[in-house]
C-alpha cells in the first residue's frame, strides 16, 4: 500500500502545527496547533473491509528519571519504548484520506473522548498515561494528539503513520483501547499496510 502525508517528505521533520508542543525560549515547551496531518492512502488489496491508521513513536525514554530535567540530558543509549499518538480502526472502504484536523485541531484539556465517528472508531493514546497525574490534563486522550519528545532528549525522535488494509468490516474494540490492543485484535487480518515517517526535536541542540 501507498501512504502519503501532505506536510512533509517522507522521513522529514514535521511541522509544529501537526505537533502538540513546539521549542519555546521560556519553559522550553509552547502548546502547538495539533492539527492530525492530511493522510491518505491507496492501492489497498481485493478483500479489504477496513482501514486502520496508527501512529506510533518507538524512541521514548523507558524511563522518566531525567525527561525534562533541568541540567540533564536523556542519554541516547537508554532503552526505547513505544508512545502511540493515534489509534483509528474500523474505517469504512469508502474512505481512502483524512483531511488536515479533522480528526485534532487543538489542543484539548482532559483530551478527546474516544468515540465512533464517520471515519471510524478512535482508540485512545498514550497522552492518557502521559498526564494521569496531572488535575488540570488527566483525562481520556482519544484519536490524534501530535508530538511532544522530552525537550532535553539526546535524539531524534520517529513517529511512523501507518495505515493497515483488514479483512474485516470491524475489530470489535470499544471504549479505552489503545495501540496494543488494536494490533492485538488485527493479528491475521492484514492484508497489507504502508508507513509514513516523520521526525521530531524539541531540543534546540538536536537537529531534527
Amino acid at each position: 500500500m501507498k501512504v502519503k502525508i501532505d506536510g512533509w517528505e517522507n522521513g522529514g521533520t514535521i511541522p509544529g502545527k501537526f505537533a502538540f508542543g513546539v521549542p519555546a525560549e521560556e519553559e522550553h515547551v509552547a502548546l502547538s496547533d495539533n492539527k492530525n496531518p492530511a493522510i491518505s492512502w491507496s492501492d489497498a488489496p481485493a478483500g479489504t473491509k477496513s482501514f486502520a491508521i496508527i501512529c506510533h513513536d518507538p524512541d521514548v525514554p523507558s524511563s522518566g528519571e531525567d525527561v525534562n530535567q533541568e541540567g540533564k540530558t536523556v542519554p541516547a543509549d537508554l532503552p526505547r519504548v513505544d508512545f502511540y499518538h493515534w489509534v483509528q480502526v474500523d474505517i469504512p472502504t469508502e474512505y481512502a484520506s483524512l483531511a488536515e484536523g479533522e480528526v485534532s485541531d487543538g489542543i484539548t484539556a482532559k483530551g478527546k473522548a474516544p468515540s465512533k465517528r464517520a471515519y471510524g472508531i478512535t482508540g485512545i493514546n498514550n497522552y492518557t498515561d502521559w498526564f494521569a497525574g496531572d488535575p488540570d490534563m488527566a483525562g481520556d486522550y482519544g484519536g490524534y494528539d501530535g508530538p511532544c519528545p522530552p525537550w532535553n532528549d539526546s535524539i531524534i525522535h520517529h513517529y511512523h503513520f501507518t495505515v493497515y488494509a483488514l479483512d474485516l468490516e470491524s475489530l470489535g474494540l470499544s471504549g479505552n483501547f489503545g495501540g496494543p490492543e488494536a494490533l492485538s485484535a488485527m493479528e491475521g487480518h492484514i492484508l497489507a499496510s504502508g508507513s509514513y515517517i516523520g521526525t521530531y526535536s524539541l531540543n534546540p541542540d538536536v537537529a531534527a
